[in-house]
């Protein structure tokens, strides 16, 4: 068979090399063939990741538009309900935390005035509590105050010692006029006067009775009347209401067991008790009077009355309201 010829009579292709070993040249041993080296692999397994893969500098965002923004934190904020929720209740914490503030202040400062005004009237301390409903906040706002309970320290009223008031004024509406602060609906009060604070008023103001009081003082409820005891003498009092106030009318009156007159020491009672319990504002007046185990107890009263500018002692006590 002949083999096909190429162009000058070469042939068209080259005999295939024979599987046998060839003999190197030059005397060189042959090389095993060269394979191409495998892709380096990287020391230790890379991490996958779920996103997209990063993109070159040059590379143009592939984005397409229509593919919404993420959302803000903002948008997260505020679009989440349990954060709504939280905020709500910052917010309803803080305005009832400053409720409660501003209650407390107004209070304390309501109290203040009227147990300022209290003590300028009675010449001792006094103590003031506002009713606990409605708000007192809410009672200046309107001003109309409800129910206050006042209660003065008990040293003395005046310049009678040893006696106590205690009030409960309600109804209160404040409106100022040319001559007034407002009204009251309703007081009623009760004065309380010691054995002890009978005594010492007596000897301080009276000192004619004074000289009978060395001892004791004993109150006799069933009848009605308090006696004053010194070493040799005696004198009887019994309390009465005159001229819508309190007074000690003398019953008897005995030094070295002879009676004397009782003129001028009921004169000067008049005047001791006159000075404590009349010519109080706003109409208050005497209801009641008894003798009691410890002294003598009164009830005072008044309604509808006005609150006036000045005090009828001259001073001005309850400017400040």
């Amino acid at each position: 068979m002949s083999t096909p010829q190429g162009p000058a009579g070469r042939p068209a292709h080259p005999p295939s090399e024979s599987p046998t070993r060839q003999i190197p040249q030059s005397g060189r041993p042959a090389q095993p063939p060269t394979r191409p080296a495998p892709p380096a692999s990287p020391p230790y397994p890379q991490p996958r990741t779920s996103g997209p893969a990063p993109q070159s500098a040059g590379q143009p965002n592939t984005r397409l538009s229509s593919e919404p923004a993420p959302k803000t934190s903002r948008h997260r904020l505020f679009g989440n309900p349990v954060s709504i929720l939280l905020s709500v209740a910052i917010v309803g914490l803080l305005i009832v935390a400053s409720l409660i503030g501003a209650e407390l202040y107004v209070r304390h400062l309501a109290d203040s005035k009227v147990a300022a005004a209290v003590s300028c009237e009675v010449h001792d301390g006094a103590s003031v509590s506002f009713a606990a409903t409605p708000p007192v906040l809410w009672q200046v706002l309107t001003s109309h105050y409800t129910n206050i309970s006042v209660q003065t320290a008990g040293n003395q009223v005046r310049g009678v010692k040893g006696m106590q008031i205690s009030l409960d004024i309600r109804n209160i509406r404040l409106h100022k006029t040319g001559d007034s602060k407002g009204t009251i609906g309703a007081l009623n009060g009760t004065i309380s006067w010691s054995s002890n604070g009978i005594k010492q008023s007596i000897q301080d103001a009276i000192p004619v009775l004074g000289s009978f009081v060395t001892s004791t003082v004993t109150s006799d409820p069933s009848a009605g009347t308090i006696q004053l005891k010194g070493l040799l003498d005696s004198a009887t009092v019994k309390p009465e209401i005159v001229d819508n106030g309190l007074s000690l009318k003398v019953v008897s009156l005995t030094a070295l067991g002879v009676k004397i007159s009782t003129e001028t020491v009921q004169k000067n009672l008049n005047d001791l008790t006159s000075e404590a319990t009349r010519d109080y504002p706003l109409g208050i007046h005497a209801d009641s009077v008894q003798v009691t185990d410890s002294g003598v107890q009164a009830t005072f009263s008044t309604s509808n009355a006005t609150i006036p500018t000045s005090s009828p002692t001259g001073q001005n006590c309850f400017s400040g309201l």
